[in-house]
């Protein structure tokens, strides 16, 4: 393994922590709650890097985490990751996850599909559970069947998933959302 070095930033939903090597984003850290927490769950996760202020390429990184949890479109499906120590499996399933764009949603049965064994969704949830680089490895954004949220392993557990997608927003079931436009064309009138 290589060096790794982080830093903390704020965004919309608290302060997040992101870890890099010189071979990409090796981790990321959503809000512990308040900065010691956030700073010392990072820690334990990746034990042996140093706090530092963030090179360029991973300030750009930071700056589109924030745009994106502040509401923005952003598309992080081109940052370079180091999965370095990672399992082959989970590496396929970050991969097939990374597709899913902002404000989209897939099942974890549509991830084992694409990844070509329609009877490993709970395998894909597990390996979803081990993600280290949440957000740009958008496990957020991948429900269980029939609209149900599924887990998430963060901090805040689903609460803190469906304010991710509520943010990106994300439909999560087939029920209107509160801002949705009514297509009054459609409408029968009275």
């Amino acid at each position: 393994m290589t060096a790794c070095e982080f830093t903390l930033f704020e965004t919309a939903i608290g302060v997040c922590g992101i870890v890099w090597s010189g071979h990409g984003i090796r981790g990321v850290q959503l809000p512990e709650g308040d900065v010691q927490n956030t700073r010392a769950r990072l820690k334990r996760r990746f034990p042996g890097t140093a706090e530092t202020a963030a090179p360029s390429e991973v300030r750009r990184v930071i700056a589109e985490i924030v745009a994106l949890l502040r509401g923005e479109r952003r598309d992080l499906s081109d940052v370079t990751v180091d999965l370095d120590g990672v399992a082959d499996f989970n590496r396929r399933v970050y991969a097939v996850a990374r597709k899913i764009a902002p404000g989209a949603t897939a099942t974890y049965g549509e991830l084992a599909a694409a990844l070509g064994d329609r009877g490993a969704a709970r395998a894909v949830g597990r390996a979803l559970g081990e993600n280290p680089i949440p957000i740009i490895v958008p496990c957020h954004r991948v429900l269980a069947a029939d609209g149900k949220t599924g887990g998430f392993s963060a901090s805040g557990g689903v609460g803190t998933k469906m304010r991710m997608l509520s943010i990106e927003r994300a439909r999560t079931s087939e029920q209107p959302m509160l801002f949705d436009r009514l297509d009054l064309a459609s409408r029968p009138r009275h």
